[in-house]
């Protein structure tokens, strides 16, 4: 049964704001103060479709593209629904950079430039990875209010400035993000490649063997060979 629009907002479009808020402020804390809050953790290998994904769920191609490792800091992307445009006119949507205090960005490839961007600014423009956090806020009617988190593929080979123990790294900051009991797991696997060795998968059962907060997506399937 559907809510009825006469009761108000739902829970989670009150609680899930002001979550949001605690997690921006959080972020700006110097000393190591950690809160552990509800979030969908994206997590995949290198080239598995994990930005298809997130940008099917806001709607809108936003996401820096190319070879080797693209994602290299975690994106923490806080997707907030607007109220719906008048007849006839044209949805508002724009994004809004926690680094960038109020500076609107209606422009979604202007988005995607100032991601990599900022990206370069922290960890330079040679491959390497960080595991500060970007935080972007995504307004739109078309979009459910969730906090998505967009992490660093996982790769086992190191390119460019990438240390010897890259693929631990990565690891380890993964796990950060999907050890807490509120993360929901989105565990992204490319349906070209086998599923018993899927990095997403075998991440996952580590920190939740039963599968409770995991969800499998399975991307590419039309590279599958019938």
């Amino acid at each position: 049964m559907a809510p009825d629009p006469s009761l108000g907002p739902v829970l989670g479009d009150n609680l899930i704001p002001m979550i949001n808020k605690l997690q921006d402020i959080f972020s700006q804390v110097t000393v190591d103060l950690k809160l552990s809050l509800p979030q969908v953790a994206v997590v995949g290998s290198q080239s598995s479709g994990k930005s298809s994904v997130l940008e099917a769920l806001v709607g809108r191609d936003f996401l820096p593209r190319g070879s080797d490792i693209v994602t290299r800091r975690p994106l923490v992307l806080q997707l907030v629904k607007t109220s719906a445009p008048v007849e006839g006119s044209k949805p508002a949507e724009w994004g809004e950079f926690l680094h960038a205090p109020g500076k609107q960005f209606h422009d979604f490839e202007k988005i995607r430039q100032e991601i990599q961007a900022e990206t370069d600014r922290v960890v330079g423009s040679n491959k390497n990875v960080s595991d500060k956090p970007i935080r972007l806020k995504i307004y739109s009617p078309n979009v459910l209010t969730m906090t998505l988190v967009d992490l660093p593929g996982m790769t086992k080979v190191p390119v460019g400035d990438q240390p010897s123990n890259i693929e631990q790294k990565i690891r380890e900051m993964v796990l950060e993000y999907i050890r807490q009991p509120s993360c929901i797991i989105l565990a992204v696997s490319s349906a070209n490649a086998d599923l018993a060795n899927s990095d997403a998968l075998q991440m996952a059962q580590m920190v939740d063997p039963d599968g409770l907060r995991t969800i499998g997506v399975l991307t590419k399937l039309d590279r599958v060979h019938h």
